[in-house]
């Protein structure tokens, strides 16, 4: 009988312990509560322009950002991204997809793909809406606090960013795996 009891506590204890560990996952959006938001300053990011495929008019790019804060941080939702000339025309980042609070810690990593319209042999460069290497970032809800960042291409190399419409479709940030 003392054996049975034991064993169901044991049973019971174990479903305890594994459905509070689901309930608050380290990524889960209720430990999301526990931390700050992350903030452009505490996030370093970068841009790879990816190669172009052929017989397409798209370009695909990967914006990564990086926490080198002091601690775990979250990350809800798009981040800021626009492409400009001076002041003059604009092509922002525009969400496509749902995104979930992300734990970001030390050193951890997230990626977005980018996608966007690109010049083709109809359209030269000089005839698309913006041209530019550099993007302006921000981490999402700080908006006030904008980076510029550098294009770069797959090797490292400086790269344009030819965009010939005014909308850059973003992916839902996702988690690298270390």
């Amino acid at each position: 009988m003392r054996r049975r009891s034991l064993l169901a506590a044991t049973a019971a204890l174990t479903l305890t312990v594994t459905l509070g560990l689901g309930l608050l996952g380290c990524g889960s959006p209720r430990m999301a509560a526990l931390h700050a938001d992350c903030t452009t300053k505490s996030l370093r990011w970068k841009l790879t322009v990816l190669k172009k495929k052929p017989h397409t008019t798209h370009r695909d790019a990967r914006l990564s950002i990086a926490n080198k804060g002091p601690g775990t941080c979250v990350f809800r939702g798009f981040p800021v991204f626009e492409v400009h000339v001076g002041k003059g025309p604009l092509s922002n980042g525009q969400g496509h997809g749902r995104t979930m609070p992300i734990d970001l810690p030390r050193g951890g990593t997230l990626t977005s793909a980018l996608r966007y319209k690109d010049s083709d042999r109809a359209t030269q460069p000089e005839g698309c809406m913006v041209s530019n290497d550099t993007a302006v970032v921000a981490a999402p809800r700080d908006d006030q606090d904008r980076r510029p960042i550098t294009a770069r291409d797959e090797t490292g190399r400086r790269t344009r960013l030819s965009i010939c419409e005014d909308a850059i479709w973003m992916g839902p940030p996702t988690e690298v795996a270390e």
